[in-house]
């Protein structure tokens, strides 16, 4: 295509707030993308900056909620949806899974992520982006990377070692470009190790492109660009929005002054031209309806049974019982860019009254003579809205103080106290609990999740959600506590790969509900665990899981590894595979994972590569973190990876090394020297070889250790 170099340079960043840019003489048109994730929030204005006034779409569970379901396929439908109300819209990408691990719950976007370990997110957000794009839409996979707060997000940097970038916050983003082929990857607003997501070549070229082998658009999150021509040369194709006159003019000028090679700009226009190439055709209206009952199916699946002393649910209100609600309607989404604008909204009131007897008040005393004589009294509890939005992070875990005390009334003049919970990050609740016989997390689930509290109160639906993020009993047990949110403009993550039940479960902390947690209206047996390992470290494990119970009932079926001894810091456990089953009362299903190398993996920074520790691995399946069913060891061969003894050596590495210990001996002496005095190996151990020719009585010397290191060659 013949483009000249302002035209190519237009092509790197937009037109308007929402547009691509046209070049009108080539025919080339803009295209449109659009915020989500959960739902659509487009914009009728294709240049307006504003978060309300969105066309009517469809509010689905927030990823926060849909974590919790453990349910890839919901996810996948779920997206397949909002892709069609896309391009119902004209809208060819939509700005969404966000798939940030959530490092600390106080990120005040928290809802808008799907975990806090990599494998669940990945997934989860694998299924997300396969869904929008089965329908002709592109998703676009953000926030690359490391970006897990909101406070100074635009210019603070997240100063993370390689191993943790590796193993926590590079995995998911891995696994979705790798298999599902996102249209577009977005970068984040924050720095990483001191240079800006968007100007950060090793996360945008080596790693994203070249280890990853990506080949869609990176586009800038909104405003984050500083320096756009070093942005294009780092891997960053699209500028958004636009600066129109000045990031195109720099451009050309980079060109034409020798600082940029136009090689490295038709690459970028390449990527663009395919991803305008690829935009669908406008599609006729999506079916609302339809839209709303998978919104309302997909928050029951959502919710999570925390707490259910005695059985108190599901509720069974005998003739003439009456049901108290107490409480403020529950909050269904977030505040920020995903806020979205509902076709319509479920009445929990309504959707109660209209299948039991149901009073409500909003609190005071009234709410406390409404409890004293009711059968069962259902609070509605939550984080207010200003606690949860993009753009600021929270300071505590705590819920609304008047609302504690309110509980703790009603509970005085009723036993029977259910606690509905609406928030989209983690709360306390160690505290307050023993206030409530019954607690049901439900999330910001959506415009549906009235009806879906309705149905999982009365037993229409059972429970089958689970815990994606560990809830601590205090915030200061949280292990990114002393390093939340940083100061002067950087934040350390010094607790490494020991994120979230990655560390709670090493040094055994006392949770008030561990990862993975979740009840049933019906039990399940785990049964006959098996485990084989191939010559490739690759490790094949089944079992049986049945229903117990007198209900139909879905369990997730958790499968966590446990690491032999290791020469880095490794979590005691860690989730690699997961099934949720869906089984009828006294129904069974053999559950079947295939682990490869990677799951056992630990990223050695020495060796630049993936390194499967050989020994005994603990395999245990389970459902949580901390209820784990069965459990087994297996015996893996792991890759033989040797370091090459030299001078700067250590001693004990030398010894450790069965090539290097004999050529060590047959270099100094069988008995002589170090060898004539086992306690001072003790002592010496860490010392390079090259340290110690200056030792007296140890037989070495730099001829000596020369040739040492040339025996251990010819091992």
């Amino acid at each position: 295509m013949n483009l000249t170099l302002e035209e190519k340079a237009a092509l790197c960043l937009g037109s308007t707030f929402w547009h691509t840019a046209p070049i009108d003489r080539l025919g080339i048109p803009a295209i449109m993308v659009s915020d989500g994730p959960h739902g659509l929030r487009r914009q009728p204005d294709g240049n307006q900056a504003g978060i309300t006034g969105a066309l009517p779409a469809t509010c689905f569970p927030t990823a926060s909620a849909l974590g919790s379901s453990w349910d890839p396929d919901l996810v996948r439908r779920i997206g397949a949806a909002i892709g069609a109300e896309a391009r119902a819209l004209s809208v060819a990408v939509v700005l969404g899974p966000g798939v940030n691990i959530k490092r600390s719950p106080l990120c005040g976007r928290n809802f808008e992520y799907f975990s806090e370990d990599p494998l669940l997110t990945g997934v989860l957000g694998e299924a997300h982006v396969t869904g929008v794009q089965s329908q002709g839409v592109g998703a676009c996979v953000k926030h690359f990377a490391a970006n897990n707060q909101e406070t100074d997000r635009l210019r603070v940097s997240a100063d993370v070692d390689e191993r943790t970038l590796r193993e926590i916050y590079l995995p998911h983003f891995e696994r979705i470009v790798t298999r599902a082929k996102p249209w577009m990857v977005m970068s984040a607003y924050n720095l990483v190790n001191g240079v800006p997501a968007a100007e950060h070549r090793w996360l945008l070229t080596d790693v994203l492109r070249d280890e990853w082998a990506y080949d869609g658009v990176v586009v800038s999150d909104w405003g984050a660009v500083r320096d756009r021509v070093a942005a294009l040369v780092a891997g960053l194709d699209l500028e958004m929005p636009p600066k129109l006159g000045i990031s195109d003019a720099a451009i050309v000028a980079a060109v034409r002054d020798g600082r940029l090679d136009e090689k490295v700009l038709d690459q970028t226009v390449e990527r663009i031209l395919r991803l305008i190439d690829r935009a669908p055709d406008p599609d006729g209206p999506f079916d609302v309806d339809a839209h709303h009952a998978l919104a309302r199916a997909a928050a029951a699946d959502c919710a999570v049974l925390l707490k259910n002393d005695r059985d108190l649910l599901p509720l069974r209100p005998a003739p003439g019982d009456t049901i108290a609600v107490i409480g403020a309607s529950p909050r269904f989404q977030g505040a920020g860019s995903s806020q979205v604008n509902p076709t319509r909204v479920d009445d929990l009131i309504t959707e109660l009254r209209a299948r039991t007897t149901v009073e409500f008040a909003a609190g005071g005393d009234q709410a406390i003579d409404l409890a004293a004589r009711a059968a069962t009294v259902v609070v509605l509890m939550g984080l207010p809205a200003g606690d949860e939005t993009e753009g600021a992070d929270r300071r505590h875990m705590d819920l609304p103080a008047e609302q504690i005390t309110l509980l703790a009334r009603i509970a005085q003049v009723n036993d029977n106290v259910v606690v509905v919970l609406a928030n989209g990050s983690a709360v306390e609740v160690a505290s307050w609990q023993q206030h409530a016989g019954a607690i049901l997390e439900t999330w910001l689930s959506g415009q549906a999740v009235g009806g879906a509290i309705a149905d999982l109160l009365l037993g229409t639906v059972n429970p089958s959600g689970r815990l994606a993020e560990t809830l601590p009993v205090r915030l200061a047990d949280n292990p990114s506590y002393l390093n939340f949110p940083g100061e002067a403009g950087h934040v350390r993550y010094g607790e490494g790969v020991f994120v979230g039940y990655r560390a709670y479960d090493a040094v055994d902390r006392a949770v008030a509900y561990p990862f993975g947690h979740g009840l049933s209206y019906t039990t399940f047996a785990y049964h006959d665990l098996a485990v084989t390992v191939a010559g490739d470290s690759s490790v094949l494990v089944t079992c049986t899981v049945v229903n117990t119970g007198a209900r139909h009932g879905k369990e997730v079926v958790q499968l966590y590894v446990g690491p032999p001894a290791s020469p880095v810091a490794r979590p005691v456990r860690e989730l690699k595979a997961f099934a949720k089953l869906d089984l009828p009362p006294g129904a069974g299903e053999t559950v079947t994972f295939q682990l490869d190398p990677r799951d056992l993996a630990y990223w050695s920074t020495r060796h630049q590569r993936w390194l499967v520790q050989g020994g005994a691995y603990e395999i245990a399946v389970g459902a949580s973190s901390r209820d784990l069913r069965l459990t087994t060891t297996a015996e893996v061969p792991g890759d033989m990876v040797t370091e090459p003894l030299t001078a700067v050596s250590t001693l004990r590495e030398w010894l450790a090394d069965p090539a290097g210990a004999a050529a060590l001996r047959a270099a100094v002496g069988e008995s002589q020297g170090i060898f004539a005095d086992p306690e001072s190996q003790i002592v010496l151990g860490d010392f390079p070889l090259t340290a110690l020719t200056a030792f007296p009585g140890l037989g070495l010397s730099d001829p000596v250790l020369a040739h040492a290191v040339r025996l251990s060659k010819e091992v």
